[in-house]
């Protein structure tokens, strides 16, 4: 992990090229609270609706999370749903030069019906696809291998996202491909789920996963002989350099040509929650690794931590460089990184948020960290599944507890609870309550422990929907009797 940590340190922004099927993903959110009359079905009251990139798209807002540039080659209608699209990835930042606008052809659009149980966890109800597959006439296709050559002599990478909706065919593919190739740019190959891998012949690495790979080499994968033996049938038939098979939560293979292949296994157990978009995932984060000269074995482990990160979200999320940073000091006890300003904090609780997360939200001096405060972490964490622990400034404890407290600075008080297991951030406030955090946050829950009747926010988080809950007492000393018993004990050896 060490070694990734100095690769993604050492990145800059390398200028990535993308070919393929680009789509608008929707997502309709509602609450789902009765069955139909009319039919024994579900009933979704429409809450709220957004639109994200799709496709092709997402593995451009991958690149682009991850610090990397890109510009988009594909195929798109002349309709609102284009419009909307090139919208958003500009409004990302990325180059749209070369995604065309080809009249009497649908933008490809999938829309996901969410239903949201509790109001707060979210599921899936069905999947509407619209969306055209013929293949694109040949003076599109034309364009298309112009703009790949062009493309090709400014970039190392050509990452390929193939849905097989019409854009890459058997005959255009390896031609584009080879175009690259002779250009001295490596090709990165997300496949689609075909079974005939001759349409990326000449390819640098494909990632299929592992269906896929099942069905194109044609081997049933059991163990890790056949594993090894259909990654090595797919290297044959494509004629490419690396073929990585992405295990969703049990990590990764890579297969190299001339080497004996070796599995990479997830670097912790994973949860996997939605496999949307996690091998566009993978493909941006190969194509940002190998442009930046990343070797086969950091690369192939830098995609099965941001895949991982993935799969733990609802629906397509960007993996950001500053989260897959995050991830490698977190795998190797580096807890500092979960302390954060409350700018950083929102844009983290934002993102938790729309991965279906439910957030919970403390507060309090943890002046002295003991048992109790730990005790309380953990019920606190067990209300949902991102903790957030708020603690008050070195001024705003003097001001509440007076001149002789804290005894631990803000800092280390901070990176302290930052290193238990059960929190996910600590922010540091100077106001005298966290009322101006929880409009900022607007966690689902507020949690306060001890018998307090009044808790500060309670007005305002129910206010917007959130639940106020008070934890029971932990028992164990509080910071003000070990504070005691200190001094007692400082004064009976004077």
């Amino acid at each position: 992990m060490h070694n990734i940590m100095q690769c993604l340190e050492g990145f800059g922004s390398p200028r990535v090229a993308l070919l393929g099927d680009f789509m608008l993903d929707r997502y309709v959110y509602g609450e789902v609270d009765r069955i139909s009359p009319e039919a024994p079905v579900p009933v979704l009251k429409v809450v709220r609706q957004e639109s994200r990139p799709g496709g092709a798209a997402n593995v451009a807002a991958g690149v682009l999370a991850l610090g990397g540039k890109i510009a988009c080659i594909g195929v798109v209608g002349q309709d609102h749903a284009a419009e909307e699209l090139s919208n958003l990835l500009v409004s990302s930042g990325a180059e749209t030069f070369s995604l065309i606008r080809l009249p009497g052809r649908a933008t490809s659009v999938k829309i996901r019906y969410v239903g949201l149980a509790q109001h707060r966890r979210v599921q899936q109800m069905i999947r509407v696809d619209h969306e055209e597959t013929r293949p694109v006439p040949d003076n599109v296709w034309a364009t298309l291998r112009s703009a790949v050559a062009a493309e090709a002599r400014k970039v190392p990478v050509l990452a390929i996202e193939d849905y097989n909706k019409g854009v890459l065919t058997d005959d255009s593919c390896p031609r584009m491909i080879a175009d690259a190739r002779q250009l001295g740019c490596q090709v990165i190959v997300d496949p689609a789920l075909i079974g005939d891998y001759r349409r990326y012949r000449g390819a640098t690495l494909l990632t299929p996963n592992r269906y896929e790979c099942e069905l194109a080499g044609g081997i049933r994968i059991v163990d890790e002989p056949s594993l090894a033996a259909a990654a090595q049938r797919l290297l044959e038939i494509a004629d490419a350099e690396a073929m990585l098979v992405t295990l969703d939560k049990e990590g990764c293979f890579l297969q190299v040509r001339g080497q004996t292949g070796r599995r990479i296994p997830s670097p912790k157990p994973r949860a996997v929650y939605d496999v949307t978009g996690a091998g566009d995932m993978v493909l941006s984060a190969l194509a940002v690794a190998r442009a930046e000269g990343c070797d086969w074995d950091c690369s192939a482990m830098l995609a099965n931590v941001v895949g991982g990160l993935e799969v733990e979200r609802f629906g397509v999320v960007p993996i950001t460089r500053r989260e897959v940073h995050d991830e490698l000091r977190h795998l190797v006890g580096l807890r500092g990184a979960k302390v954060l300003h409350r700018k950083s904090l929102a844009e983290e609780v934002h993102r938790r948020r729309l991965a279906g997360d439910v957030v919970v939200f403390t507060n309090g001096c943890f002046d002295l960290l003991h048992m109790g405060h730990v005790r309380y972490l953990q019920q606190a964490r067990e209300l949902g599944s991102c903790l957030i622990v708020a603690i008050n400034s070195d001024d705003s404890v003097r001001r509440l507890k007076g001149p002789g407290r804290p005894i631990i600075g803000q800092d280390e008080r901070a990176e302290m609870l930052g290193s238990l297991e059960s929190v996910d951030y600590v922010t540091i406030f100077d106001e005298d309550t966290p009322t101006e955090l929880l409009e900022l946050l607007r966690p689902d829950v507020l949690a306060k422990g001890g018998s307090t009747p009044h808790v500060v926010g309670r007005e305002l988080v129910e206010a917007y929907g959130g639940r106020v809950l008070t934890l029971d007492l932990v028992e164990g000393p509080s910071t003000t009797k070990i504070i005691e018993r200190i001094m007692d004990s400082g004064a009976k050896q004077s």
